[in-house]
């Protein structure tokens, strides 16, 4: 039988990275695709404790339907720590539990566009989030990143030429893919452009606990006093990636909105997680747990940096991330990415070519994307050693 896909999902392909994922059950390979948490951040036994707790006590409410808008106690205690740490004003926000934060962010596209609306985001940008608004119909237009945030006079041009823009999405704290931080500075002209232009913005921050080195920076949702942002944030950096447990908070109107979204796709989030994260924040020290994956960080990440700094040629420019997960590298013009991508590959290196992350999915990249999180420290050091060989060899090729 011949089949008739829907327009929206017809011209869609697979995420980049879920289709690297199938390489990664080789034992051999050096995961520095992948954007998995480090598993020694896993709190195993304390989740092992806690679950066999609820199970004892509440196993009917664990295992029964819970309310689309979230396990009351976890919702509660969200909305507290947001508003103290990320600065989200409880008046006139709601805050909803979701099926990680990439439901947030497809909801949200799915609440605020209609097909052919502008969604307009950095170049490059999280794939997960890229394809989410595909799948809504909505058409990406991409503004250019430098070293402090998004080229803010692209910004505007791109508001300009873009009258059916609804969203702006944003990534501003330890970006993926490009490891970096958007300035204070930067953060407020976007704010001043998205009010002028009457856009909603959508601040994604799932990495935004991370933080090893530098200063905090407030959020965008700290400055919202126009009903603006959306803000989306996730228990996956900081507990578990597999609970599939997420948050929003959104102006109240929009979270309205947001809930009936949700019904239809999944009625709630898993009820026995959003329980487990509660009893853990309850019974343990969150910000002591969350130290400690800093610190891992932090280690991993300078020895990732320390090593492409002993062994890529320096035509190879990379960021140095204060934060989060990732770091990105780029190759000088002459050396072909899917080529050296899929070398690296056969070397048993995996990374994720810089073109998975472009609005425009014809778009040209010389860059890739690192993750110091998941391999070992040994793994580090001897997979960015053999892509500098790799470097190296191919720019022997081209002279």
């Amino acid at each position: 039988m011949e089949y008739s896909v829907s327009d929206k999902l017809k011209n869609m392909k697979p995420s980049a990275i879920r289709e690297i994922f199938k390489s990664l059950t080789d034992p051999r390979i050096i995961a520095f695709a992948a954007g998995n948490p480090a598993a020694e951040s896993f709190p195993a036994e304390a989740f092992g404790t806690l679950a066999g707790d609820i199970f004892a006590k509440d196993a009917a409410k664990a295992l029964q339907y819970g309310i689309t808008e979230g396990f009351p106690p976890l919702r509660e205690f969200l909305t507290e720590r947001l508003a103290e740490r990320f600065g989200c004003d409880k008046n006139g926000n709601t805050t909803l539990v979701v099926s990680g934060g990439q439901q947030g962010l497809e909801l949200t596209c799915k609440v605020m566009c209609n097909e052919g609306d502008v969604v307009i985001c950095e170049n490059p940008s999280f794939i997960g989030a890229l394809n989410a608004f595909r799948s809504n119909g909505a058409r990406l237009v991409g503004v250019d990143m430098e070293e402090d945030g998004m080229n803010i006079e692209a910004l505007e041009e791109a508001c300009r030429q873009n009258p059916r823009a609804k969203l702006l999405y944003v990534i501003p704290t330890f970006h993926n893919p490009a490891g970096i931080t958007t300035s204070l500075e930067k953060r407020r002209a976007i704010y001043e452009i998205a009010k002028k232009y009457s856009l909603v913005i959508l601040e994604d921050n799932p990495y935004g606990e991370l933080r090893f080195a530098g200063e905090e920076l407030p959020t965008i949702k700290s400055m919202d006093t126009d009903g603006i942002v959306v803000y989306c944030g996730s228990f996956s950096k900081v507990l578990s990636a597999g609970m599939r447990v997420g948050f929003v908070s959104a102006p109240d109107a929009i979270a309205q909105k947001l809930v009936v979204a949700k019904q239809v796709e999944d009625v709630h989030t898993n009820q026995f997680f959003q329980m487990l994260c509660h009893a853990f924040v309850t019974r343990y020290d969150l910000d002591m747990h969350i130290a400690s994956i800093r610190a891992l960080y932090k280690k991993k990440s300078e020895l990732m940096v320390t090593s492409l700094e002993t062994y890529m040629p320096d035509c190879v420019s990379f960021t140095r991330p204060e934060g989060g997960l990732f770091l990105w590298c780029t190759l000088p013009e002459e050396i072909e990415l899917s080529a050296f991508v899929k070398r690296a590959l056969e070397r048993f290196v995996a990374v994720v070519p810089g073109t998975a992350f472009d609005p425009d999915d014809r778009g040209v990249s010389h860059s890739f994307r690192l993750t110091y999180a998941t391999p070992t420290e040994e793994e580090i050091v001897k997979g960015v050693k053999i892509l500098g060989e790799l470097v190296k060899e191919m720019l022997a090729e081209v002279k």
